[in-house]
């Protein structure tokens, strides 16, 4: 998919978001300012979210309830890697009946259940994003 503006990228995550199942892992992959956290607002809106969605970039977790039931938004940025992860509770995050949904999942590749959902979000020369998803069913 083609992401064009901010809109497109709410808009494809609303279509992400329509289709996850309780219990799904999604990591977001891309450069900072790619566009991950505006792809979360997407799918949080599906999930009937009111809240504002902003980056957990220093909190690492943020929690929501929707319509849709409960979405976990993770930034790992700031990590150092699983043993960090393992050791603020992390697992049971990629385990809950909520949607999780974790930016720079890179640093926990190893730990990602199998079925994981992943999008990959490159910036192309003209500003526009290309939005890759690997996972997702029908």
């Amino acid at each position: 998919m083609i992401s064009r503006s901010e809109s497109d990228t709410l808009r494809i995550g609303e279509e992400i978001g329509s289709k996850l199942r309780k219990g799904a892992v999604v990591s977001l992959r891309g450069s900072l300012g790619a566009g991950k956290t505006v792809l979360a607002k997407g799918i949080a809106k599906s999930l009937g979210i009111q809240e504002a969605i902003v980056s957990p970039t220093f909190t690492i977790v943020q929690e929501y309830d929707g319509e849709r039931g409960r979405m976990y938004h993770l930034d790992l940025y700031r990590l150092s890697g699983e043993d960090e992860f393992e050791s603020m509770g992390g697992e049971e995050f990629l385990y809950s009946d909520g949607i999780t949904l974790i930016e720079w999942s890179e640093k926990i590749q190893d730990m990602l259940p199998c079925d994981t959902v992943y999008i990959n979000i490159t910036i192309n020369s003209d500003q526009s994003r290309d939005i890759e998803i690997k996972g997702l069913e029908s």
